[in-house]
């Protein structure tokens, strides 16, 4: 949505530009009034218009992970809903329908101050409009079939004023302005809807001063030129006296009819909006990606390092000062993730739920890019995109004293609740007495770890090295098609054997080979928690995936 916003005020400015430079001072006023309506229609359109022909493959350039990253060492972020108990907005969708409501309510105010005026007035009916008189007041203007003329101005010769309101009457310039008036009501926040109003209003002003001068000239200048009046300050009304126009209009009176030839200008609109259409038609074009796979032993020669391994971690805001920053880093994702959810309700009216997988780059100015989701659902993908987008910048992690990349992955599931939670136990295989990896005091040791001043980086660096040596796809798996996540999740006994392998995914061909990776691990260091040796169980999802 903010995309679109952002392409509608560009091209607006565009056309703007195009205006104020080329066509503002021309006398082809219907012309530009067509340009003014129908380019501010056109910015609304663009932005959705993809035109077969013109639609271009933009290649787009990115790392491609090895799949045993995906959601390594990070468990899922179990997100659920029951019931809507009302509305759930963000602040910037408040701010948006805040304005929204103020600009309706200030509309509100100036439809009542035509009530009033009108209610208080004087009404004459004539076949072609109604005239209301306001006493003590010399005001002048339209809307829609009414023209509001003060008593003061009656004293005076007036005919010229009534011809010229009869022009916007007939000419239906009201509907312009309140169509402007609604999208400053829609689009408060951009100002070049009030620009376009403006121009509009001063556009309706000429095409009326064109049309009577033809037969009141003289008498014209002279109620022009007149100072005494006062306007009623009504954006959608058009006002006979506005001291600010006064000048503007008698210049445009004075100049002489623009040839012919100048309406040629109008063909700048041409190859404008092709190229806005040319714009909004480029794609990314996924098999054009220029990839870069990274393994284990190119990860440093790039500046690219996965999370479990570079030396100092991303530092996410408010964990400056914490003992274990890898351990606030994750509880404070995990706490934006919870903060800012929202399960779509066309996700829940369809029944969709399941796990989409994000993996994103902390890039070495600690900024949120490269953002790469795999799920059940497009709905699902979206939501996941929506949350790490609003992530906040953060201090990038740093290796050998260098500000690196830092691929980041985690797991969200979606469940919809049905009043049992025993399913969220049975997916965590957890047992009275398991001290999770994420939380026990004194993690296992893998083999060659002993004298690591971090323990647990090293474990999982150790855990990522033993993965890819042992990987191996099961080639009956890969003439058969089959590809998906396995997720696993084994036992880290209280004498450091790995026990208890439990695995879940598309097929056994797959699993077999992940209990086989698994059954591979060396004996450990039993971890400990309050000191005393505990079982630890320790879970991470294998990706099987055809090029």
């Amino acid at each position: 949505m903010i995309q679109y916003i952002l392409e509608c005020i560009a091209f607006q400015l565009l056309f703007l530009v195009i205006y104020d430079f080329f066509l503002k001072k021309e006398t082809f006023f219907q012309w530009n009034r067509v340009y003014l309506i129908g380019t501010f229609v056109l910015s609304l359109i663009l932005p959705w218009v993809k035109i077969e022909a013109f639609k271009q493959q933009v290649p787009q350039t990115f790392v491609q992970y090895p799949e045993y990253l995906w959601g390594f060492q990070n468990e899922a972020v179990v997100v659920q809903v029951e019931e809507s108990t009302g509305f759930n907005l963000t602040w910037q969708e408040g701010i948006l329908y805040g304005g929204m409501l103020v600009a309706l309510l200030i509309f509100g105010l100036k439809i009542r101050q035509l009530y009033l005026l009108r209610k208080s007035g004087e009404k004459i009916s004539y076949p072609l409009f109604t005239q209301i008189v306001i006493a003590n007041s010399n005001i002048a203007f339209s809307f829609f079939k009414s023209i509001f003329i003060g008593d003061k101005v009656l004293k005076m010769k007036h005919d010229t004023i009534i011809a010229h309101e009869l022009v916007h009457i007939k000419q239906r310039h009201t509907y312009d302005l309140l169509f402007f008036e609604l999208m400053r009501i829609v689009g408060w926040f951009n100002p070049l809807v009030y620009v376009y109003q403006n121009r509009i209003s001063e556009l309706h002003e000429f095409i009326a001063d064109a049309q009577v001068s033809k037969e009141h000239k003289s008498d014209h200048y002279e109620q022009l030129l007149a100072q005494v009046f006062q306007t009623e300050h009504i954006s959608f009304i058009n006002q006979f006296f506005t001291q600010s126009l006064i000048k503007k209009r008698i210049i445009m009176l004075q100049k002489s009819k623009s040839k012919k030839v100048w309406q040629l200008k109008y063909l700048l609109l041409v190859p404008m909006v092709l190229g806005m259409l040319l714009y909004t038609s480029c794609e990314v074009d996924p098999k054009s990606d220029s990839k870069e796979t990274i393994d284990s032993t190119s990860l440093k020669s790039s500046l690219e390092f996965s999370y479990a391994v570079v030396d100092e971690a991303p530092i996410f805001p408010g964990c400056e000062d914490a003992e274990d920053k890898r351990a606030c880093f994750n509880e404070k994702i995990q706490q934006h993730i919870g903060k800012h959810f929202n399960y779509p309700q066309e996700a829940q009216d369809a029944n969709i739920e399941g796990r989409v997988s994000v993996m994103f780059n902390i890039n070495s100015e600690g900024i949120i890019e490269n953002i790469k989701l795999r799920g059940p659902d497009k709905l699902l993908e979206d939501e996941v995109e929506r949350i790490i987008k609003r992530l906040p910048k953060m201090t990038p992690g740093k290796n050998d004293g260098v500000a690196v990349n830092v691929p980041f992955s985690i797991p969200v599931q979606f469940k919809l609740d049905d009043g049992d939670d025993s399913d969220v136990e049975e997916e965590l295989y957890l047992n009275e007495g398991d001290i999770p990896f994420a939380v026990v005091d004194e993690v296992p040791v893998f083999p060659g770890c002993e004298d690591a001043a971090d323990k647990r980086t090293c474990f999982n660096e150790k855990m990522e090295l033993h993965i890819s040596k042992n990987f191996n796809y099961p080639k009956a798996a890969q003439e058969a098609g089959i590809q998906g996540r396995v997720s696993t999740m084994f036992m880290i006994t209280s004498e450091g054997k790995i026990e208890n392998i439990k695995m879940r995914g598309p097929d056994k061909l797959l699993e077999d080979e992940v209990e086989r990776i698994i059954n591979r691990l060396p004996i450990m260091t039993p971890g400990k928690n309050e000191g005393v040796a505990v079982n630890v169980p320790f879970s991470i999802p294998f990706t099987f995936k055809l090029q």
